[in-house]
């Protein structure tokens, strides 16, 4: 009785055997996480201004990157900025602790976003009136640059 079931038991057993591998290698292989090889690394997102700044994608073309801030946001800069301060440099600024220059770094990345981004949650005529709208005080730029901050940050 043993002998003519045996080889029905092998069999099923390999079946079992063979299905229960591939299940567990496809488990595997969906589960893997690929990590970097470095125990820290800063991830900047698509929207940030310093991913702007470093030209890894197109700009939109509504707004080059040597378009003068004066140009796309009107002529009520020239109080804050100079006239010549471009786009593209506006978004390499290091001097954050300033009101202002938190507010011109961010409401670029902010109106470049609007136009490439489709989920945005500002358009491009909004990013530009509350940016003059908040030049009218420290507090406002930073209150202004907060929120621009925090919208580049959310978006992917």
């Amino acid at each position: 009785m043993d002998s003519t079931y045996l080889p029905s038991r092998l069999i099923i057993l390999l079946l079992l055997s063979v299905c229960f591998a591939a299940t567990s290698s496809s488990a595997a292989a969906t589960t893997q996480i690929r990590r970097p090889g470095f125990l820290y690394t800063r991830v900047r997102g698509r929207c940030t201004p310093q991913f702007w700044s470093s030209r890894r994608e197109a700009w939109p073309r509504m707004v080059p990157q040597t378009s003068t801030l004066s140009k796309v946001f009107g002529s009520r800069v020239y109080e804050r900025f100079r006239s010549d301060l471009t786009l593209l440099e506006s978004t390499t600024r290091n001097d954050d602790e300033n009101a202002f220059a938190g507010l011109v770094k961010q409401g670029t990345a902010a109106l470049l976003n609007s136009y490439a981004r489709g989920g945005f949650p500002y358009r491009p005529w909004q990013v530009k009136t509350l940016f003059i709208q908040a030049l009218v005080s420290k507090e406002a730029a930073s209150r202004q640059a907060n929120k621009f901050l925090i919208a580049n940050q959310a978006c992917n």
